[in-house]
């Protein structure tokens, strides 16, 4: 964790460094950053409202990788779990609350993690090379939300590509302004996933697969099994995600619903060294870091790119303090 808040403060000084080579301000952009995220309650919802699918996806990319797959397609699952969760939220609208708010998570939920298991299978069933995989069905879930938003889910007024408005039964509930519920679940689901890797058996065989298949098959561990169980759970968690944004955030479905958040899972996970409570707080910083890029923009004329210098920023000064460290110990070892 210290050398995650390390990177951090690398990346920030790196950063800085461009704005001032580039003919801007650092401090008062970087003042505008942290206003935009963390000034007041208006920003600290935004903040909160774009940590929870970072934080899910996040949740999703870590768990898999801990089983030893590549899971680049948490962008794919959780549009997904986005096309499910509309689709059955619209057929749902002349029940009551809650059952068409469950009925939509749950659709979602299992949407990502079918999704998830295509992959999973494809790597068990063939040898494909997940990355692969998981890469090409991100772009046949974007082009089946575009078919989808263009064809059959459609507004019935047919001018813009995007869904009718989910019906009020189906929504989430806000537990404090703007902040719906769905923040809450995935702060709890961070606790499920540390006890589930942690503190159970299937967690166990996960890591063990994760570190080692072979060793793992010696001991009795089937570790195409593992992979699947793994990919079920992860996949599900990235289409809840998507679920959650459309019931607590959008209210509907359009083309380009996902700005990236299961491709920024990825640095979040590797930031947070897979563990679900470093995911919570990597999650809480890219998601103030989202939050806090309009704010800079506006009031420094710094353009909101600059976040992603400081996304790539961190990961590579993480990178580069992982290589010394191995080397200190390498040179330990063998003097």
């Amino acid at each position: 964790m210290l050398r995650a808040l390390a990177a951090v403060v690398v990346a920030f000084a790196a950063s800085a460094l461009v704005l001032l080579v580039s003919g801007a301000r650092p401090l008062p952009a970087l003042a505008a950053l942290v206003a935009g995220a963390v000034g007041d309650r208006f920003a600290l919802t935004d903040t909160l409202l774009k940590t929870c699918p970072l934080l899910l996806t996040g949740l999703a990319v870590a768990l898999a990788f801990r089983c030893g797959f590549w899971n680049i397609g948490a962008e794919g699952q959780l549009l997904m779990g986005a096309l499910a969760a509309t689709a059955v939220g619209r057929t749902t609208g002349a029940a009551t609350f809650p059952l068409p708010l469950l009925a939509a998570l749950g659709a979602a939920t299992a949407a990502g993690a079918l999704w998830a298991t295509l992959a999973a299978l494809l790597r068990v069933l063939r040898g494909v090379n997940e990355i692969v995989a998981t890469i090409m069905l991100n772009f046949i879930a974007a082009r089946l939300v575009g078919w989808a938003v263009h064809g059959p889910l459609m507004e019935a007024a047919g001018r813009y590509p995007q869904s009718d408005p989910v019906p009020t039964a189906a929504l989430l509930p806000m537990v404090a302004g703007r902040v719906h519920l769905g923040v809450a679940l995935a702060a709890a689901l961070a606790a499920v996933i540390w006890a589930l890797l942690f503190r159970t058996s299937v967690g166990f065989r996960w890591r063990v697969v994760g570190d080692n298949a072979q060793a793992a098959r010696v001991a009795g561990f089937s570790p195409e099994r593992a992979v699947l169980t793994a990919m079920l759970a992860s996949g599900a968690l990235a289409g809840l995600a998507g679920g959650i944004e459309v019931l607590g955030v959008t209210g509907r479905l359009f083309e380009q619903f996902s700005s990236g958040q299961g491709y920024t899972a990825i640095a979040v996970a590797l930031l947070a060294r897979l563990h679900p409570a470093g995911v919570t707080l990597a999650a809480l910083f890219f998601g103030a870091l989202a939050a806090g890029s309009g704010a800079m923009q506006r009031v420094a004329g710094v353009s909101a790119v600059f976040v992603a210098i400081v996304q790539a920023g961190t990961l590579l000064a993480l990178l580069a303090l992982e290589a010394s460290r191995g080397r200190t110990i390498a040179a330990a070892e063998h003097p």
